[in-house]
């Protein structure tokens, strides 16, 4: 039997709205990304199976409007959290914009393995996660699964599986980047993705048809 599973990711939060922020994990979502949240848990037409939420805040915050419209549904944290490669310190009382240096330093060393500062997550680590993530899917039981993350993961995760690229080296991490940056995956989005039996995937293109108001979708 096939298995379905929805992408889905957060709405705007501060960072995306360039606002300061304190902690990669502590980002909350903005008034138009509580909106956008409400927007995904109308678009779903069934009840999902199980409810996979990351850690950080707004991708939390995102999920709230879909577990209370399907109350009670079995919901379970997992670490599909956020790339976040730089130290944290960087984080904290700092804007997009202000950070915006510091990521364009870690990406023009591109080392796969570096973590910037003892705290930061590298490239490997990343992809470790996005492999787990996959494994843990394709072996869980329930049929439709929806997976409320972040958008660096998702795009890792898409780019693993039509690249076929697994092992974190130089040159994949400057193929990732260049994905990365050509392939826009608004907040509120969500991936379609169908998992078959003899291990194909099936993608959808990004669905925003659940979000009426066109507010200038954010992609950062």
């Amino acid at each position: 039997m096939s298995k379905e599973v929805w992408f889905v990711r957060h709405g705007e939060s501060v960072s995306n709205a360039n606002l300061p922020t304190t902690h990669p994990s502590a980002s909350e979502l903005t008034e138009k990304g509580h909106r956008e949240a409400e927007y995904v848990a109308q678009a779903f037409t069934r009840k999902p199976d199980l409810i996979v939420v990351s850690p950080y805040v707004r991708a939390r915050q995102t999920a709230v409007p879909t577990i209370n419209r399907f109350d009670p549904v079995p919901v379970a944290e997992w670490p599909v959290y956020e790339f976040s490669y730089l130290h944290p310190e960087k984080y904290n009382g700092t804007t997009g914009e202000q950070r915006w240096p510091d990521a364009q330093a870690y990406w023009q060393r591109m080392n796969p393995q570096e973590n910037e500062g003892g705290e930061g997550e590298s490239f490997a680590d990343m992809l470790m996660r996005v492999r787990e993530m996959e494994t843990s899917l394709r072996a869980a039981p329930e049929p439709f699964i929806v997976v409320f993350s972040h958008g660096l993961f998702l795009r890792a995760f898409l780019w693993m599986q039509l690249s076929g690229f697994q092992e974190a080296t130089r040159q994949t991490m400057e193929r990732y980047l260049l994905f990365s940056r050509g392939i826009a995956m608004p907040n509120g989005s969500i991936l379609k993705v169908r998992f078959e039996p003899d291990g194909r995937l099936f993608f959808s293109p990004f669905d925003t048809a659940h979000i009426p108001e066109k507010l200038g979708l954010v992609d950062e």
